[in-house]
């Protein structure tokens, strides 16, 4: 039994007691709660009224315990129903956002703006007194907090890496609802309930005080604190009973929520993962990976990936901005292309694009982007639908995002996010051959125990086997080209050694297979490039084989990277002056002129052309001979 498990004990055990003294009421030896001993009324305790008796000689043990039923079967029964009703509205608000928010999460908000008790007066004197009318009313009273706590926990997970690749594989949205985003958020509703039980229990039995609740004989813990208000001068302890009982339910829901919420959430739970997902590690048979072909069709050294002019777009209604502007590069079969610069350049919007996942707010604005399939085939990635895309994504274009805790499911294990990406892509075989093949990919890419680490959750993990397990994920269905978003950016520098290490044996395994490889750390793009383009301000100043343009750039800007470097032997380190321009003031002529130390007025008048200083090399530099 886990640490998180163990804290369950008292405040279920509390809980657990005082619902079976409830339900189990009717085959308790009770006395009849509506039994009148009128000449023993106010009668201390005894051991025939353990808690002495009421106003009217009614026994108030039995009371109390019969009034239990009333007071959180209405507390309950309105917390679940808002709780089914709000985070259906908050997930569909905020997953697909637009009209649906405001139809959904929006209108539930109205609600907000009424006094929470003067709208359940308004109910309950519209309907009248009674147990049903007062759950309605509590279920209208408490759906928006539910509707806003899962709302506002959506948007926060449908923008993470993980809700991204389940829309790209065409999984159906209530699925993802469902399957992927409910567990992430569900924590914080158990919270909201906690809350919620707790005041609708105080609304009841202050409504129930007023008369405007539970209605005799029927007993509640409302009625019983109205009743022993008038007699504190005579028998205060008829006050205290119903109160304790009021005090200790909230305070023992409130407390095993609090600890439910540990054990539910896997990200806390290091001992097997949550208690409500250890159910879920049957193996099912699903279809094994297809078979891949040789890449046979190639011929010569004709690139792999091709991008021509290249042009990403943000629309906006007042401007249209271009955040990448004519960027061209390619790619061959077994190469590895570095994608370099400063942030905010476009590198990884460049490699988003190549992959159909730019943001909602972006857009390719022009150009081309050429692939070629494994069947020989063309087709311009620029141009393709969302289904098109679907078709290519993991099985021919596959990618490895930079944060790794927010691409990988924190609630669904390791084996099975793998396992996901090899079905998403069809195919036939038995589950068995299928839980194989996901260990053998994650024995691929160095995860030690890859038996054991398939049923481990991604915070089990160091950064670096996460790291690992999202290159599983990438590879699972053998790319032909693999797009990697500084995938070694978060790790210290001996994990950074091994994930490069891991690609270059990838390489090594898959000659054919091509790598992009998105980077800003120059020492990186020395120890695994072939070629490089620099890119800057959303364009790609130079292009070139690495060991060139290490050894003599032709823009400035790349010579000043390259100097930038810190050195062993420097006494000082040399800083490029200024910042990256914004988007919306990038200067009419070359981007990096304002800080370069080369610029001639000229330069600041027109976009300067792509210059060719050798078959091989290409700059956006008019100076180029003078650079170095």
């Amino acid at each position: 039994m886990s640490r998180a498990t163990r804290k369950l004990l008292l405040p279920g055990t509390m809980v657990a007691l005082i619902v079976a003294a409830i339900l189990l009421a009717p085959v308790l030896p009770l006395d009849d709660v509506r039994a009148m001993d009128v000449p023993n009324r106010f009668a201390g305790p005894s051991g025939a009224h353990w808690l002495g008796q009421d106003e009217f000689g009614r026994d108030v043990l039995s009371r109390l315990i019969w009034g239990g039923r009333a007071s959180l079967f209405i507390a309950v029964g309105s917390a679940l129903a808002a709780a089914v009703i709000g985070t259906t509205l908050g997930l569909l608000g905020g997953f697909f956002r637009g009209l649906t928010e405001i139809f959904t999460v929006r209108a539930a908000e109205i609600i907000l703006c009424l006094p929470p008790l003067l709208l359940a007066l308004l109910v309950v004197t519209i309907l009248g007194a009674g147990t049903w009318p007062l759950i309605l009313a509590l279920t209208i009273l408490y759906t928006p907090n539910y509707a806003r706590v899962a709302y506002s926990a959506t948007l926060q997970i449908r923008a993470l890496d993980f809700v991204t690749a389940q829309r790209a594989m065409g999984t159906h949205p209530l699925r993802i609802l469902v399957r992927t985003i409910l567990p992430n958020v569900l924590p914080p509703l158990l919270v909201q309930m906690s809350l919620v039980v707790a005041s609708a229990m105080v609304i009841e039995s202050g409504l129930s005080f007023l008369g405007l609740g539970v209605v005799p004989p029927t007993p509640s813990w409302g009625l019983m604190i109205r009743g022993a208000r008038g007699a504190m001068d005579v028998a205060p302890m008829l006050l205290v009973w119903p109160s304790l009982a009021l005090a200790g339910t909230i305070l023992s829901f409130n407390l095993l929520c609090d600890r439910l919420q540990a054990v539910l959430d896997p990200r806390s739970v290091t001992a097997g993962g949550a208690l409500w997902l250890r159910g879920r590690s049957g193996r099912r048979d699903a279809p094994s990976v297809p078979g891949t072909k040789d890449a046979t069709t190639e011929t010569g050294t004709a690139p792999l990936l091709e991008v021509d002019g290249l042009s990403i777009r943000l629309d906006n209604p007042a401007a249209e901005l271009d955040l990448v502007r004519e960027a061209s590069f390619a790619v061959r079969p077994g190469e590895t292309l570095a994608l370099v610069g400063e942030s905010g350049s476009g590198k990884t919007i460049s490699g988003l694009s190549m992959v159909g996942l730019l943001p909602d707010a972006l857009s390719v604005g022009g150009g081309a982007a050429i692939y070629r399939r494994r069947d020989g085939s063309a087709v311009d990635l620029a141009t393709l639908s969302e289904d098109e895309f679907r078709a290519l994504r993991s099985a021919e274009i596959s990618m490895v995002f930079q944060d790794a805790a927010a691409a990988l499911n924190p609630v669904t294990r390791i084996g099975e996010q793998v396992a996901e990406a090899i079905r998403a892509h069809g195919g036939t075989g038995k589950g068995s051959d299928l839980d194989a093949r996901v260990v053998d990919l994650l024995r691929r890419v160095g995860i030690p125990e890859p038996e054991r680490r398939t049923r481990a959750y991604p915070h089990e993990l160091s950064g670096g086997q996460r790291q690992r397990a999202m290159i599983a994920v990438a590879i699972a269905n053998n790319p032909r080209l693999l797009i990697a978003d500084e995938p070694t950016t978060a790790l210290d520098p001996t994990i950074q050694a091994q994930i490069l290490q891991l690609f270059r044996d990838l390489k090594d395994q898959t000659p054919e297979m091509g790598l992009i490889f998105v980077t800003h750390d120059l020492a990186v793009v020395a120890e695994i490039a072939d070629r490089v383009s620099v890119m800057y301000a959303g364009e790609v100043v130079e292009e070139g084989p690495v060991a060139e343009i290490f050894e003599r750039p032709r823009h400035p800007y790349t010579a000043a990277l390259i100097a930038s470097v810190p050195e062993g032997g420097a006494e000082r380190l040399t800083a490029i002056p200024g910042t990256v321009p914004q988007p919306r003031d990038m200067p009419p002529g070359c981007r990096f002129a304002p800080r370069c130390a080369n610029a001639r007025p000229e330069c600041e008048k027109r976009p300067p052309p792509s210059e060719y200083p050798t078959p091989e090399r290409r700059t956006r530099c008019i100076r180029w001979q003078e650079v170095t």
